[in-house]
């Protein structure tokens, strides 16, 4: 990974699904600094760094989202438009990473802003094949200021 640095935010109320996500990133050798959250109340609190978020050298302000949908208190979706609401978060890359194979679920994430939806393969090995996928696409290209690029 050429931007280790880089957190990585998983909002998922499921807590298997959590840990599943968590282990498919490492075996795809992602070493980005991993921050987990519960629901969508959550995510909003962590990036405001609201209560125990204050705190951004324990939780950094992420750069990549990957964000359930279905979760309690506040959706996905209601998440991503509150992300979308704030100028700082605007190039936030955010990517629907759901059970949902609903297109009008697709159709309103990227109607909301979202980069991209991924739906969660049924094995965890697709789940690491696209981890790695991620990486490549979200953070590998990231370079911080005055690196050279990745070709």
């Amino acid at each position: 990974m050429k931007y280790p640095e880089a957190t990585i935010l998983i909002a998922e109320d499921n807590r298997d699904d959590a840990l599943l996500i968590q282990r498919a990133l490492r075996r795809a050798n992602l070493i980005n600094p991993l921050q987990v959250v519960a629901n969508g109340e959550q995510v909003i609190q962590y990036l405001k760094g609201d209560g125990q978020y204050a705190d951004r050298s324990s939780y950094p302000l992420p750069e990549l989202v990957l964000l359930d949908l279905q979760m309690p208190r506040v959706s996905g979706l209601e998440a991503l438009k509150w992300i979308r609401e704030q100028p700082e978060f605007g190039l936030l890359p955010v990517v629907i990473l759901t059970s949902s194979d609903q297109a009008p679920d697709a159709r309103r994430a990227f109607e909301l802003g979202a980069n991209s939806y991924l739906i969660k393969p049924g094995n965890f090995e697709e789940l690491a094949q696209m981890a790695q996928r991620l990486g490549a696409s979200w953070l590998l290209l990231k370079e911080p200021a005055g690196h050279d690029a990745v070709a």
